[in-house]
């Protein structure tokens, strides 16, 4: 069943704090295999201009999709995860992402559309530091496939 449009537009209230941390950084630049001395050297990174050591671009994922989960979740939008497949990421930076942020995300439905069967969600996340400075956004794009039954039909 495709998933509702009047949901387009809609916002959820933002996340609580995530505090991003050194070692997090310096763990997630790991797991992706980055070197940039920048992501866990603060000396490198006060020498580029960044007051602590700043986070790989992709490092937001992990909490602009953990919001995106109110969306998700969302009884009334009635979308089927068992059923959903990541289908891209985009982010548009205004400043790094540094040790010490406290940010926040307000996650707000850009799009639903429907095609072969399938509903695409997409999904933009605000990201805001504690001051209440945007930081990034992040754009998540969603897939439900079609039940089997219904892709048949």
């Amino acid at each position: 069943m495709a998933l509702d449009q009047s949901f387009v537009g809609r916002s959820y209230p933002p996340t609580d704090p995530y505090e991003v941390g050194r070692e997090k950084i310096r763990e997630f630049a790991e797991a992706v295999g980055d070197t940039n001395p920048a992501y866990t050297d603060p000396e490198a990174a006060k020498a580029l201009g960044h007051p602590d050591v700043i986070a790989p671009p992709t490092f937001v994922f992990a909490i602009s999709f953990k919001a995106a989960g109110k969306v998700i979740e969302d009884p009334q939008l009635g979308l089927d995860y068992s059923r959903v497949v990541h289908g891209d990421q985009k982010f548009a930076y205004v400043r790094p992402v540094r040790a010490g942020d406290r940010l926040t995300v307000t996650s707000t439905i850009d799009a639903i559309r429907s095609m072969a069967g399938n509903d695409i969600l997409d999904i933009r996340g605000e990201v805001h530091d504690e001051a209440g400075e945007h930081v990034v956004t992040a754009w998540t794009k969603l897939v439900a496939r079609a039940a089997d039954e219904e892709a048949s039909s």
